[in-house]
């Protein structure tokens, strides 16, 4: 797994390091404290990390195969929302640029969290007034399911709210079970490598919030043209 970056903008991957399976890339959307980096890193690296500093909304990538396929993944982590007055989400650029920047989403609550679990609804909505045009793939993850005791969901809610936003769902445990983390992000994965497949998908769609890094060889390259213009002119002013 590489860190691309810890910032407030999403960069493209270069187009050097681009697998022939295309890039597939995911936000990863929830509530404070309900464990989205934590089942990032649980997926890109099977290890899981207890503390983390504060979200910053990290950009995570690497090579990963699907269906036989060798695709790269960009994972962006964004920091956590919370509700104001009635249904309303607190606003985050990064939150609006990550939903405009994604092929997919990952919709996260924490089963000790009923707060969290509120904000899913509002959070959908947002997807698909922020994309109206496109068919975004998404699915709910309910985590922390080893906390019986401090549950403050009851379990029969998660698969009803998944019914009405036509996705589905897993409930699982960042800290104890790789399997279904890395299911439910493998799902995201071979719904997008279907939408390559047939031509339509991640790599022809672009939006002005994502800028294209430049070559360094191309800076490179301007650099030494410059210095050669400038000892030119040095030179001529000399004679």
């Amino acid at each position: 797994m590489r860190l691309i970056q810890n910032m407030s903008s999403i960069t493209e991957l270069p187009s050097a390091e681009r697998p022939a399976g295309g890039v597939l890339k995911l936000a990863v959307l929830g509530g404070s404290g309900v464990g989205k980096t934590a089942l990032v890193v649980r997926f890109l690296t099977r290890r899981f990390i207890g503390d983390y500093e504060r979200n910053a909304g990290s950009l995570y990538c690497r090579e990963i195969q699907v269906d036989g396929e060798q695709v790269a993944i960009q994972v962006q982590d964004t920091p956590g929302l919370h509700q104001e007055a009635g249904t309303r989400l607190s606003r985050s650029d990064h939150v609006t640029r990550s939903i405009q920047w994604a092929d997919a989403v990952v919709l996260v609550y924490s089963v000790t969290d009923s707060r969290s679990f509120e904000l899913i609804g509002p959070l959908h909505q947002q997807v698909r007034t922020l994309r109206p045009d496109a068919r975004v793939p998404t699915v709910l993850l309910a985590n922390k399911a080893d906390l019986l005791h401090m549950r403050q969901v009851d379990p029969q809610r998660g698969p009803l709210l998944a019914a009405s936003l036509g996705c589905p769902i897993y409930e699982v445990s960042a800290s104890e079970d790789y399997r279904q983390v890395h299911g439910a992000f493998q799902l995201l994965c071979r719904k997008l490598g279907k939408q390559l497949a047939q031509g339509g998908g991640a790599e022809k769609r672009r939006t002005p919030f994502i800028p294209r890094p430049k070559s360094p060889n191309v800076q490179d390259l301007k650099r030494r043209f410059k210095q050669a213009l400038s000892a030119k002119v040095r030179t001529v002013t000399s004679v």
